[in-house]
């Protein structure tokens, strides 16, 4: 190869260098000296190409090396493949660096990249002109001296980046910005910050229309039940066409009264702002109330209700948010299980929370349904909704009154052998240990 041969020659030279020392010693009668003469030369030789090459690495603009014989122009063509090799490494990484913080230019959202100790490390445009960021000035400056907000301040310090913010923009109150932070590189965070307020006026928009509507609606209809109800006790004489009607309208109505109930607890529940570490549920006393409901709803059904409560287990939240999500689960069971059917409610402590479920031996609900079964009005079954009385409402009541608690609905259910509805709600919330 390249190399060897170039120190196999090298070597060569410096033999034949000694022997000449040597028979020059022999002819001269001294050959420590001339073999001394010889060294030192060879010494100051290489002393020389040091000095050419520190001068060319050091001070010489030009990129080719210098000319040198034997192994010194073998390690100057070395040292300048790698300078080559290192200078388009580096033009790489600069194109590299260029596309991204063009593209990190072209999004439409603001980008910040902070350290681990919430210094900025650079940002685009966008985050200039939206959180008043200047750049280079605010390089090395931590983000929370520039972004001031107390609920950003608490995002920033919990390091749990799973669930982005909204608070109002720095530079403009009017607006709704939603901040969602990810690990980026080593030791890095990436900020990214989103202009919702579209999105934000178009949501409290729906939440009022539907609150107030629902407002609205419900004294007229109050009205309307209150004549049907009087008109239904006065109908001696009339035809059975008008008993049956009257009948029919009163029916309705009352489905219209509870359907705007549950708009009304929906819509009270996405608006609310309660904290749920607050106060603490007394589950028992809450599931004792319910289950004087449930045997008071099931004196038709005759199902077999079992509740495993136990009394212990005390959890945080909201007791009317808590309150309506067990009972529609369970209300939910009730109706939708055939008579004589088997209901079984469980409250107790599990690994990685409180675990409530309630499972029944019904029809059970087919695999395409349960993706879509906490939507809005969504029914499995619309002939047997209009029936029971649903509104379809009962499940998106529970999704919203979860996600509150920091929790989920989980659902399964097998086709003629019956359903559980079940959910765990975080360790975080339990009010006293329990040892599982």
């Amino acid at each position: 190869m390249y190399y060897p041969q170039s120190w196999s020659k090298t070597l060569v030279r410096f033999c034949i260098l000694l022997c000449l020392s040597v028979s020059l010693g022999l002819y001269i009668d001294n050959v420590l000296a001339a073999v001394l003469l010889l060294f030192a030369v060879l010494l100051i030789n290489n002393y020389i190409h040091l000095y050419r090459l520190t001068k060319w690495l050091w001070q010489s603009r030009t990129m080719s090396p210098p000319s040198a014989p034997g192994i010194w122009h073998h390690l100057y063509e070395g040292i300048y493949y790698l300078q080559r090799r290192n200078r388009n490494k580096r033009k790489n990484l600069g194109e590299l660096v260029k596309r991204f913080r063009e593209g990190s230019e072209a999004l439409p959202d603001a980008v910040v990249v902070i350290d681990d100790q919430a210094r900025i490390m650079w940002c685009n445009r966008n985050a200039r002109i939206e959180l008043g960021l200047r750049w280079p000035d605010d390089n090395g400056r931590r983000i929370d001296n520039l972004i001031r907000h107390p609920k950003f301040i608490e995002f920033l310090e919990s390091n749990d980046y799973q669930y982005p913010i909204e608070i109002p923009a720095p530079t403009n109150p009017h607006k709704t910005f939603e901040y969602r932070m990810m690990e980026y590189g080593e030791d890095q965070l990436l900020l990214i910050v989103r202009d919702v307020s579209r999105v934000s006026h178009l949501e409290e928009m729906r939440k009022d229309f539907v609150a107030n509507v629902s407002h609205e609606l419900k004294t007229p209809l109050t009205v309307i039940n209150g004549y049907l109800e009087v008109l239904s006790t006065s109908t001696e004489g009339t035809p059975p066409i008008v008993g049956k009607a009257i009948s029919e309208m009163g029916t309705q109505t009352r489905r219209m009264q509870n359907l705007i109930e549950d708009l009304l607890i929906l819509s009270r529940i996405e608006s609310s702002s309660e904290r749920i570490f607050e106060n603490v549920i007394n589950m028992q006393a809450m599931f004792r109330q319910i289950k004087m409901e449930v045997h008071a709803l099931n004196k038709e059904r005759q199902h077999e209700i079992v509740f495993k409560i136990d009394p212990e287990l005390q959890v945080f939240g909201v007791e009317s948010e808590m309150r309506s999500a067990c009972s529609n689960l369970i209300f939910n069971a009730l109706y939708y299980t055939p008579s004589k059917g088997r209901i079984e409610v469980i409250w107790k402590p599990r690994a990685g929370g409180a675990y409530f479920a309630v499972k029944d031996n019904g029809e059970g609900i087919e695999d395409k349904h349960l993706r879509r079964l906490t939507e809005r009005f969504y029914r499995v079954d619309k002939a047997r909704s209009r029936k029971t009385g649903g509104s379809g409402l009962g499940l998106s009541i529970v999704k919203h009154v979860l996600h509150h608690h920091n929790a989920s609905l989980e659902v399964e259910s097998k086709v003629g052998k019956g359903s559980e509805f079940s959910f765990l709600l975080p360790p975080e919330l339990i009010a006293v240990d329990h040892a599982n």
